[in-house]
């Protein structure tokens, strides 16, 4: 025969921190001994305090709203563990649904995963905050009323301090007011809402309802970033700070504005701060990989992408990421294997097809270059690298058709990418078709100025072409061109003062012709023509 248990463990995303302890507060008042994290535990204790607290009681309350399960699919997160741990005991689980959660919600359902999609199957109670009391009438009266064969476990004697200090602190907190319950309705809404705008307002009107809410500022900022606002994003993020200094999120979601702006070392600063509070997530290892990519710190973001995929090695954009240092370090192995394992967690990242594409161009694997612009094309085919990419490799294997097709594409999705008109003009050159290579140069130059490598191919082509005419009639020797292609080949030196001295001897034989020229003196021996 079964016993009535006054037992209860209350489960819940600390976002909805004033739910949790209106509930607590709520069940003590009716004489039940309930454990809520509400200080927030020591980390070296949490694991034995938690899931001894789990065993020791018998009843299991998970408070589900939109956002509650957001984090649900991360390697460790202690919800999902928490859930687990009471279906494995078989304790009494009540789901206490909160506005806006529907387990049908699309969002929803795919956190819902291996054992936890066992909650679905069990009754639940909606509490919305109007009818707070009445709610509160019913888990007592129904849901806790039941006989329980269960077979609880004495926690130790440390747990029992830290329940007691954490009881203490629920006693002496305020009552939670109505208006924080419904401003946590219009946070919850304004997390599964659709419209952008709609989230800030119901944002806006949770912050109006409850002054000292930093996820609803958050949220509004991570919206407002979105719709392009960025100084009230960065207000938001700030306020959000200046009410909860350890909020981790809030440090990460900051670093990566300024990021977005330029300010590098402020982003590393923030991500700093944001990996000190909370070491074991893998996004601001990420991104301060990143930061420290951009620095030219390669060994730092190699460290930090190595960390975040040990916290999480199911992180395709990490594997990717390290790619592209290892691509900028010359280590086209590394980028291989990374891309590969990007490709092998996410078959569908088309940068990643062409990062590996790229490399293995560079090993002198032509074929597999290739077929992987390919499938970078096919998964997006708005990719001017791409094409570009595939141009080259196309080109080395003698495909100039091939390579003109795709040099052009590329153009057309990009018209100011001047490597790709550089390129056209190399295989229109190789096609005999001077005056379209000497065009194309001339798009990659006005396009780049520093484009040492363009200014040398057209002056190559306009001295080469001057050369190639009559030299016994001084009046129709196409002077200009070779002033041109001498001007350009100056420029190209100045660009780039280590190109080989052959074509400083090339340069100066070409400035004595048309001094030559110019002069109208007679029989001369024209320069070797470059090669």
């Amino acid at each position: 025969m079964g016993r009535i248990e006054k037992t209860v463990f209350i489960s819940y995303r600390r976002t909805n921190l004033p739910w949790a302890l209106a509930v607590s507060q709520n069940l003590s008042r009716y004489g039940y001994d309930v454990f809520l994290d509400f200080n927030g535990i020591a980390s070296g204790d949490f694991e034995s305090v938690i899931l001894g607290n789990i065993r020791a009681r018998a009843h299991f309350l998970v408070l589900l709203t939109p956002s509650a399960l957001e984090r649900c699919g991360e390697a460790g997160d202690w919800l999902r563990r928490e859930i687990e741990t009471a279906l494995e005991l078989k304790r009494n689980i009540v789901p206490v649904i909160l506005e806006g959660f529907e387990f049908h919600t699309p969002s929803i359902a795919g956190q819902l995963t291996g054992t936890l999609a066992m909650l679905r199957n069990y009754n639940g109670l909606r509490v919305p905050a109007e009818y707070f009391d009445e709610a509160m009438e019913r888990l007592h009266s129904k849901f806790l009323n039941v006989p329980l064969d269960a077979v609880l476990h004495p926690a130790s004697q440390s747990s029992i301090r830290v329940v007691q200090v954490e009881q203490a602190a629920t006693r002496a907190a305020p009552p939670v007011p109505k208006n924080e319950l419904i401003a946590q309705e219009h946070f919850e809404n304004g997390f599964n809402a659709i419209d952008p705008e709609q989230r800030v307002r119901l944002f806006t009107e949770a912050i109006r309802l409850k002054p000292d809410f930093p996820e609803a500022f958050l949220f509004r900022a991570i919206e407002r970033g979105e719709m392009g606002e960025l100084d009230g994003a960065l207000q938001d993020i700030e306020e959000a700070i200046q009410l909860r200094p350890t909020y981790a999120d809030a440090f990460y979601l900051r670093g990566g504005a300024r990021f977005d702006v330029g300010d590098i070392e402020g982003a590393i600063q923030d991500y700093n701060e944001a990996i000190r509070l909370k070491p074991d997530n893998a996004g601001p290892f990420e991104d301060r990989g990143a930061a420290r990519a951009r620095k030219g710190d390669f060994e730092g973001a190699i460290q930090d992408y190595n960390q975040s995929i040990r916290i999480d090695p199911s992180n395709a954009s990490a594997f990717l990421k390290r790619s592209y240092v290892r691509s900028a370090q010359g280590d086209l192995e590394g980028t291989i294997r990374d891309c590969s394992e990007a490709l092998r967690l996410r078959p569908d990242i088309a940068d990643a097809f062409e990062g590996r594409a790229h490399a293995r161009a560079a090993q002198g694997d032509l074929e597999g270059a290739i077929q992987d612009f390919n499938d970078s094309i096919r998964l997006n085919p708005n990719s001017a690298e791409a094409f570009n990419g595939r141009g080259l490799a196309l080109a080395k294997k003698g495909d100039r058709e091939g390579a003109l097709h795709d040099y052009s594409e590329a153009i057309g999705l990009e018209p100011e990418f001047a490597r790709a008109f550089y390129n056209r003009g190399n295989a229109r050159k190789g096609n005999g078709d001077l005056d379209g290579a000497i065009q194309d140069y001339s798009e990659a130059i006005h396009r780049q100025p520093d484009f040492s490598a363009a200014f040398l191919g057209r002056g190559d082509l306009l001295a080469n072409r001057a050369l190639g005419s009559p030299l016994d009639d001084f009046a129709s020797f196409p002077l200009d061109d070779l002033e041109r292609g001498i001007e350009d080949l100056k420029e190209a030196a100045r660009l780039d003062p280590d190109r080989p001295a052959s074509l400083q001897d090339f340069q100066k034989s070409l400035e004595e012709l048309a001094r030559l020229i110019r002069e109208g003196r007679g029989n001369y021996e024209s320069p070797a023509v470059s090669g």
